[in-house]
């Protein structure tokens, strides 16, 4: 593949994120049963060329998870580099995740309606993308945790457990936030003090 066509290929991704992102807003806005014509109209393009990106509701869907996906890492990851320690990145990591919703709770509402519209058999196949977006900055986290406690930086655990529970926090808190508005910062607080901070040895008594 030469560069003019995977620079074509990068456009034409990112034009369908754009675009998808676009048409979740209007149908959020519009309602879920808006027609693909009247969508278009929505959007200011062609039908046929709604139809080119999107043959139907659940590549409209999927994609837009995608573009929601890669905005969150790209936020995420930037949080976590300001930190050496792989704990510190965890924390950061949970407080990066929910600083990024914060004010969008419409947005994942939103989503969640349309992954019931599009049918079990595709919202399958999309928290799939998820589940693989996830899976390699988990191996990475766990591999981080693991050499920390081999140089003495941690105390001995099971690095695989520390990162499902972080992530069951990361992913609970946001449903809790959009079901009763609760506050992130003493559930921040109780996990940075009695779970994560504990995991880490004193650099003073080595």
């Amino acid at each position: 593949m030469t560069i003019c066509q995977v620079m074509a290929r990068k456009h034409d991704i990112e034009k369908r994120w754009e675009l998808a992102s676009q048409a979740m807003e209007v149908l959020r806005q519009k309602g879920l049963d808006l027609t693909t014509t009247a969508l278009a109209a929505a959007l200011d393009i062609k039908r046929p060329t709604l139809i080119y990106y999107f043959p139907n509701r659940a590549a409209m869907v999927e994609t837009a998870l995608e573009d929601l996906l890669a905005r969150q890492v790209r936020y995420v990851v930037s949080k976590m580099m300001e930190h050496d320690h792989p704990i510190d990145r965890l924390f950061a990591q949970v407080r990066a995740v929910h600083s990024y919703h914060e004010g969008r709770e419409e947005e994942i509402i939103f989503l969640i309606q349309a992954l019931a519209l599009v049918g079990r058999e595709h919202a399958n196949d999309i928290f799939e993308i998820g589940n693989q977006a996830f899976e390699a900055h988990r191996q990475a986290l766990v591999g981080e945790l693991t050499r920390a406690m081999k140089d003495g930086r941690m105390h001995p655990c099971d690095p695989n457990a520390v990162v499902r529970i972080v992530r069951s926090i990361v992913d609970g808190m946001l449903v809790q936030k959009v079901m009763t508005r609760c506050d992130f910062e003493p559930i921040h607080e109780f996990l940075w003090k009695h779970i994560l901070l504990p995991l880490k040895r004193n650099p003073e008594s080595l």
